[in-house]
C-alpha cells in the first residue's frame, strides 16, 4: 500500500510539473530576445492590456462624447461642438439659484450633493469608528457581531434600497408598527426633508460595514503596549483616544475619509430604487441627472453627460490629490 502510495503522488508530481516545462523555454527564450530588465513586461502585459480596455479607453471614449453634439450614439455620426457642452452646463445666471441656470436639474443635483456629501461622509465615519473601537473590545460573541455589522455590504444596493422601501412606504412595516400603537401613519418618502434623512441613513447602513472594517484593522495595527503604558499611567479614556488612538489611526482615517467621500459623490443605486431622486428633485444627485441625460430621458444627450461626467470626474480627481497633499505635509511637519 505504502509503495502504491509513493508511486501515486510520483505520477501527480510529474503531472503538476509539466506546465512548468513547457513554459520553461519560452521564457528562456523570451529572456534572450527581451533581456532581464524588460521581461517584467511580459507578466504585465495582461493586466494592462485589461486596463487598458477597461479604463483608459472608456475614459477617451468619454472625452470624444463630451465633445461632440447630436442624439447619436455612433461617434462617427456625430458632430464636433467643442466645449459647447461644457459652456452649456456652467452657464448660469446665479449658481446660488439653479432656477437662473440653463442646466438647471445639473445644478439642483450639486446643491443635493453639497449637503448629502459631508453629512453622509461624517455620519458614517462617526458609527464606523465608533463601530470599530466597540468591535475591537473583548466582547462576547466579537466574530457574530463583526459578520453582522458587514453583511450589509454584501448585499445588493437594490436590494437594500427595496427592503427600505417596504419598511417606508406608506403601508410599509414602519408605518404598521406606528399605527399598532395607535399612532398617526407617516409619509416617510413622499416628505423631501424626510426622504433626504432616510437616503443618508440608507446609505450610511448598506455601506458602514466596510469602512468599519478597515477601521478595525486600523485598531488592531496600534502595539497593545502603548494602551498598557498609558493604563499604568492611569490615563482617562478620553486621552487614551484623542492622544494614541486618533493619532495612530490618522493615515487609516484619511485613506477612509477618501473613500467615503468618493462613494459618496457617486451614490446612485440606493437612492434611485428608494426615492427615484423625488419628491420633485430632493434627493436627485449627480450621477443620477447623469444617467437620465444620458439614457432616460429623450432624446438622449450622450454629450451633455458625458461632459457632466468628466466634471465630476475632475472635481474628485484635485480633491483626492489635494487631500493626498495636505496628509504629506502633516507627516512631514
Amino acid at each position: 500500500m505504502k509503495g502504491f502510495e509513493e508511486k501515486a503522488m510520483g505520477v501527480l508530481s510529474a503531472i503538476a510539473s509539466l506546465p512548468a516545462r513547457a513554459v520553461e523555454p519560452l521564457m528562456v527564450l523570451l529572456q534572450r530576445v527581451l533581456g532581464v530588465g524588460r521581461l517584467p513586461w511580459v507578466f504585465l502585459l495582461p493586466n494592462l492590456t485589461v486596463i487598458l480596455f477597461f479604463s483608459v479607453l472608456p475614459i477617451l471614449i468619454n472625452v470624444l462624447y463630451s465633445v461632440t453634439g447630436s442624439d447619436n450614439l455612433y461617434p462617427s455620426e456625430r458632430h464636433f461642438v467643442g466645449l459647447a457642452n461644457y459652456a452649456t452646463l456652467l452657464e448660469c445666471g446665479d449658481y446660488l439659484d439653479p432656477s437662473t441656470c440653463s442646466r438647471d436639474l445639473f445644478w439642483r443635483a450639486v446643491r443635493n450633493a453639497l449637503v448629502f456629501v459631508p453629512s453622509q461622509v461624517v455620519v458614517m465615519i462617526g458609527f464606523a469608528l465608533v463601530t470599530a473601537i466597540a468591535l475591537n473590545r473583548r466582547i462576547h460573541a466579537r466574530g457574530f457581531f463583526r459578520g453582522i455589522f458587514f453583511f450589509p455590504v454584501m448585499l445588493s444596493p437594490v436590494v437594500v434600497a427595496m427592503t427600505w422601501v417596504w419598511l417606508l412606504q406608506r403601508d410599509g412595516a414602519l408605518n404598521g408598527v406606528l399605527g399598532a400603537f395607535g399612532l398617526d401613519r407617516l409619509s416617510w418618502l413622499s416628505d423631501p426633508a424626510r426622504a433626504f434623512k432616510w437616503s443618508i441613513f440608507v446609505t450610511v447602513w448598506a455601506h458602514m460595514g466596510f469602512y468599519t472594517i478597515i477601521l478595525l484593522a486600523g485598531l488592531q495595527s496600534i502595539p497593545a503596549d502603548i494602551y498598557e503604558a498609558a493604563k499604568m499611567d492611569r490615563a482617562s479614556p478620553w486621552r487614551v483616544f484623542s492622544r494614541i488612538t486618533l493619532p495612530l489611526l490618522k493615515p487609516v482615517l484619511l485613506v477612509v475619509f477618501i473613500l467615503c467621500t468618493i462613494r459618496s459623490v457617486q451614490t446612485f443605486d440606493e437612492i434611485y430604487v428608494l426615492t427615484g431622486g423625488g419628491p420633485g428633485t430632493a434627493t436627485k444627485m449627480i450621477v443620477h441627472y447623469i444617467y437620465e441625460t444620458g439614457f432616460a430621458v429623450m432624446p438622449r444627450n450622450y454629450g451633455l453627460a458625458a461632459a457632466a461626467s468628466l466634471m465630476l470626474g475632475v472635481v474628485l480627481f484635485l480633491f483626492t490629490a489635494l487631500q493626498m497633499k495636505l496628509s504629506r505635509k502633516g507627516q512631514d511637519a
